[in-house]
Order: structure tokens, then sequence, then C-alpha cells
């Protein structure tokens, strides 16, 4: 009769730089390695294309992300050669109920992607990019890839995804988790609005093809469904015409309400492809000087810009104006010199304790206006303070909540603060926490990409009449709740 193997040489034979996993202990989460046995009976194990790694650095690695506040641990880090690899270790970590989270660039800034004692699933390494072409309405790439990547391979053929988050070095299946809001939004909706097909693997560990009209539950489930029910593996995305060059135009304003005015007309009319702003301290310190971006599309993806139409009836102040053709790549990459700096200066690795509200367009100036009363430039730090206004009536993807009214703000109070205070770190996810409550009273809520401390019930009251298909597709999909525990939902 073959000898059944023990749970602690269900792992041996995986790769780990140099030595091998041997062993793995479920009641005490602890994965082994050793040097390899020849006689080591590999009962049971996945074959990877890729590698399982457990040392040091790859271990604190995926115990940090962007916000550096938030530090667990896991026990592995899967760096997959192929979905196969997805695959096979999240059926074995569902079999011995390991948790299992996914990790793209990082850039969570509260732990939500970290998972202590369990698996991490590095995506970077399934960044293919399908074949594009001139006459292209879709594109299909790994979850891995970089947004940044997947415009370069577009462009080439005058093509682009049609929202683009400001930072696009982040990963197609990180914000796809989340949204992926961008000042585009307002005409597209949001990146999870514009996907078309989803590869996934879900909690059981089967690799599914999902879309509106094929396992629709699974689809609307994984789509800003801060990956409850599945790990994104591949997703096929809209394309639409690119512009070559792009006017971007700052308009200075002296007061928050006219500000948020004109950016609701703005959107609300559409003459423009592009609009946010942002607030910034004036001379004594105050969060008083508010700028609102908006960008013209060119040819061939809208016509020459004619400044005098675009910027009849706003309001701005009259010597507030200025503005730079610069081609469409640029623009999209605008932020790229600010992150070189912000690396070079050390202020990457700084907390990064994010605030980011979904407002009701009625009520944005009586929310954030007290925010922005409070805020001092000590506490924004190296930072910055947006306002994306959003229409509802472009988002329509189930579990991306905004609020009722047809405009909404995104309001985000993205500071950063050194990571050794951990006083000041505290004493923001503190206030974070108050204004969310400021915001909810107001019909508001979170968009789920910061640092708010939110509770089970929270999260139950955030999906609102999304919930009850959450929780179906969570007990369908994720029978054993192991994927992402780090967001607290379940």
């Amino acid at each position: 009769m073959p000898r059944t193997p023990s749970r602690r040489t269900l792992l041996r034979g995986l790769t780990v730089t140099g030595a091998a996993v041997t062993g793995f202990d479920p009641a005490a989460r602890a994965w082994g390695a050793e040097a390899a046995e020849p006689d080591a009976r590999p009962a049971g194990i996945p074959r990877l294309d890729g590698t399982l790694v457990r040392d040091d650095a790859s271990l604190s690695a995926a115990a940090n992300d962007y916000g550096h506040i938030v530090h667990h641990r896991p026990a592995a880090v899967l760096r997959p050669g192929s979905a196969r690899d997805v695959v096979a270790m999240v059926r074995f970590c569902n079999e011995h109920r390991v948790p299992v989270a996914p990790r793209g660039q990082g850039h969570a800034p509260f732990g939500q992607a970290q998972v202590r004692g369990g698996l991490v699933v590095e995506t970077t390494s399934l960044a293919a990019i399908g074949r594009v072409g001139p006459d292209s309405t879709t594109v299909t790439v790994g979850a891995g890839a970089r947004w940044s990547e997947v415009a370069r391979a577009t462009l080439a053929h005058g093509l682009t995804p049609p929202v683009l988050t400001d930072y696009i070095e982040l990963s197609v299946g990180g914000t796809l988790s989340v949204g992926g809001l961008g000042g585009q939004t307002h005409r597209h909706g949001a990146q999870v609005d514009n996907v078309t097909e989803l590869r996934v693997v879900t909690g059981a560990g089967e690799l599914v093809r999902c879309s509106p009209t094929r396992r629709p539950d699974l689809f609307h489930a994984v789509l800003a469904g801060l990956g409850q029910c599945g790990i994104i593996v591949e997703a096929t995305l809209r394309l639409v015409p690119a512009p070559e060059t792009v006017r971007h135009y700052h308009l200075t304003y002296d007061d928050l309400e006219t500000f948020l005015d004109d950016q609701r007309l703005l959107v609300q009319d559409g003459r423009f492809d592009y609009v946010e702003g942002q607030v910034t301290p004036d001379a004594a310190g105050a969060f008083r000087v508010h700028t609102l971006e908006a960008v013209a599309y060119g040819p061939p993806a809208g016509p020459a810009p004619d400044d005098a139409s675009l910027l009849r009836g706003l309001r701005h102040t009259p010597s507030g104006v200025r503005y730079e053709d610069r081609s469409y790549y640029d623009f999209l990459d605008r932020l790229a010199p600010l992150v070189a700096m912000l690396k070079e200066a050390g202020f990457w690795t700084y907390a990064h304790p994010w605030l980011n509200l979904m407002i009701p367009g009625t009520s944005a100036a009586t929310v954030s206006a007290p925010l922005l009363d409070a805020l001092t430039p000590g506490e924004l730090g190296p930072g910055v303070v947006l306002f994306y206004p959003l229409l509802r009536e472009r988002l329509t993807t189930p579990l991306l909540r905004t609020t009722d009214e047809p405009v909404s703000y995104l309001f985000d109070i993205l500071g950063a603060t050194p990571p050794e205070d951990t006083a000041a770190v505290d004493r923001r996810l503190a206030a974070n926490r108050s204004a969310y409550e400021a915001a909810a009273a107001a019909g508001g809520t979170q968009y789920p990409v910061g640092g708010i401390p939110f509770t089970r019930a929270d999260w139950r009251t955030h999906f609102g009449p999304t919930w009850p298909a959450l929780k179906a597709a969570k007990q369908t999909y994720d029978p054993r709740g192991i994927l992402v525990p780090g967001q607290g939902i379940f």
C-alpha cells in the first residue's frame, strides 16, 4: 500500500534559491527549507514553472508595501512562471487553509495585499501583452503588466486604454481589483468599466474565464472586489483611438466652491477629456490655492484645441491661466520626474496614511472644507491633495461604490510621514477615520485604496445593496475564505 505523505512532506521538491521547501505544518503555518533529499517523495506536490521562495529578503519585501505602516510577514512567496502555477498553489493552499494574497507593484498603502503566515503571489511575471493592430478594439494582458507598458504597446498602433490612473506604473490586476479612477473617468468610467473579459483563479484553485455574459457573478465579484473571490491572472481591456498631442490647462481659483462648481460644469458638458484638480498651501500655509487641471485631446482623437471655446464660462482667476502642449504619452507619464525626485530624496519610503473619500457633489465643499482648514503643510509632508469629479452614470461596476448623486468627487489627502514617527501616523489614521465618518454622514463612502480603519460592519455598509451578491460569490468561489484577508472584509 502506498505510504500516505505527511503534511511536512507535501511541498518537497519546490525550488527555493538553492534549497527546497521540504515541509508545511498547517497548524503552525510553517514552511521549511533545507537541502533537497534525493529520495524525497513528491506526492501531492504541485509542479511549478516558476519558483516558490522563502528567503529573508523576499519575505521581508512581501511584508511591506507603499504605505510602510502594516507589516505582516508571509511564510512563502510564489513567483509564478504561468497561470498554472497560481492554480496549483492556490489549490494547495485551499486544501490546507493557507491564506493567499496577490501582489502586483506593492503600491497598497495599508497592508491590503499582505498575509501573515500565508502565501503571497507576485504577479509581476504574468506581464504578457497580447497582439494589437490598428483596428483592434481590445487587448489582452497579464495581470502583472504595468499600465505604462500597456499604453506604450497600444500607442504603437494609435490606440490607448480609455482611462489611466495618474501614476501609470501600477499593475493591471492591482487597479482592476479596486476600481482604477482617473481624470478621464467622467467620460469613460473607471478602468473596471472598460474590461470585457477576465481569467481568474478562484479561492478553490479553479481557472475560470468570465465576462458580463459568461460566469457574470464571478466577473462582477472580481472587478473592484478587492481580491475576495479570485486572483486576476489576465484581463481583456477596451481600447480607443489615442491623440498624438494634448493641451494641458492649469486654472487657478481663489475659493473652493467656485473651483468645485467649475469642475462639475466641465464633467457635465464634456468639453474636456480629462478633469481633476489640486489644492496647495498659500504663503501662510493655508490650503487655499485651488488649481483645476483640464486636458483637451488633439487629433486624431479630438479637434485641435480652441482656447476661447474650452475656457468659456469658467470663473478662474483671470491671471491664473497657463497651459502646455505635449505628446500624449508624455502627459500620461508626467509624474515620472516627480517620482524620481521622491525616491532620490528618500520620501518614497515614508509612511503613507492616505485618505480617499467619495463625497456627494452637493456636500463636497462642506465635507472637505473643514479637513482642508485643519490640514497643515507639515502634516501633508511631501504629498498632494486632489479632487476628481465623477459622473455616476459612467460608473457601472457594481462593487465600485460611489454616492447616489449624479456628480460625486473623489477627494484625496495623500500625505507622507517619516515611518519612525508612529505617533504622527496614528494621528493621521485616526483623522482619516473621523473624515470617513463625516463623509458617510453626508452620503459618501471611501475609495478603498487608502488607510482608513474599517470593521467588517463598515464593509457591509460600504457595499450596501451589493453586499449579498458579494457574500454569495465569496461562498461560491472562496468557500474556505483564504483570499486576501488583509482587507478585513469577511
